[in-house]
């Protein structure tokens, strides 16, 4: 026999009050517990390209373009030439923790590269002051971009971290081209976009007029002599940008440029103009 609706509603909430606890509270409607959001682990900051090694203010460093490379230079961050050494050679520097820069010439030919048979005669200029070595023409991107860019492929395909394109101050220098400092931000700017396509960091190499240009194109910056020739305090921006400045000195003893190096928190260091194995840190 089937009761009457309202009698078995009214059994149903004697029984529900008889078996709660007086810790038990209404759920009310039912709705889904929420869940903690799947974001992973913290982690190190790369920078503020997110993916890209950024090295900072201070980090020591070994530069070294010749001779057979010395890879027990106790520091964490190696420049060396992108053609003369290979993925194994890379992949050994990162298995003892190290950062390596790529080195490569962007603003000048070499004739005895692998690819200088690519340049077009028209592309170059006055020699610049190394044996073998001639300014390009800077202005011609639509030549120049895919030959650079097959440069930084090969840094990318052996595992470099960044790169260091040099020669790109022409604009200041005899090229035999009318290059002006439009010109050379135009080109600096072109480099830097095209290593960063690439997860390249990049370094300005000198040109130390256009730097509050190009801080903001450029990871880190490579300078030559600053000390020498009383320009030291240029490369600032790139310090506080939290930006490293990669420094040598040839001619000067430690004892003359090592105290203001500090202070202004460049990577600094004293090399022989053949970029070999030896030097002499501050």
């Amino acid at each position: 026999m089937r009761r009457p609706l309202l009698l078995v509603a009214l059994l149903l909430l004697v029984a529900a009050c008889s078996t709660a606890g007086p810790d038990d509270k209404p759920t009310g409607p039912t709705t889904p517990a929420p869940t903690a959001p799947t974001t992973p682990a913290p982690t190190a900051p790369t920078g503020p390209s997110g993916g890209r090694w950024q090295p900072r203010p201070g980090t020591p460093w070994q530069w070294q373009l010749s001779g057979r490379l010395d890879t027990s230079v106790d520091v964490p961050v190696y420049d060396i030439d992108g053609f003369d050494h290979s993925a194994a050679t890379v992949a050994a520097l990162h298995r003892q923790g190290r950062r390596v820069i790529c080195y490569l010439s962007t603003g000048a030919w070499e004739d005895w590269r692998p690819d200088a048979a690519e340049f077009p005669r028209s592309l170059l200029g006055k020699g610049n002051g190394w044996d073998g070595e001639r300014w390009l023409d800077i202005r011609r991107t639509d030549v120049l971009a895919p030959l650079i860019a097959a440069r930084l492929d090969l840094c990318r395909t052996k595992g470099f971290d960044a790169v260091e394109p040099d020669n790109m101050d022409g604009y200041h220098n005899a090229t035999g081209f009318p290059l002006t400092a439009a010109d050379q931000l135009r080109y600096n700017r072109l480099v830097a976009r095209l290593a960063h396509e690439r997860g390249l960091a990049v370094g300005l190499k000198n040109d130390l007029d256009q730097i509050p240009d190009l801080v903001g194109d450029f990871d880190f910056a490579v300078n030559e002599q600053c000390a020498q020739y009383g320009e030291c305090r240029a490369l600032e921006p790139f310090v506080r940008a939290g930006k490293a400045v990669f420094h040598v000195e040839y001619e000067l003893p430690t004892g003359r440029f090592c105290g203001q190096s500090r202070a202004l928190r460049l990577s600094s260091m004293l090399k022989k103009y053949e970029l070999g194995a030896w030097r002499r840190p501050c």
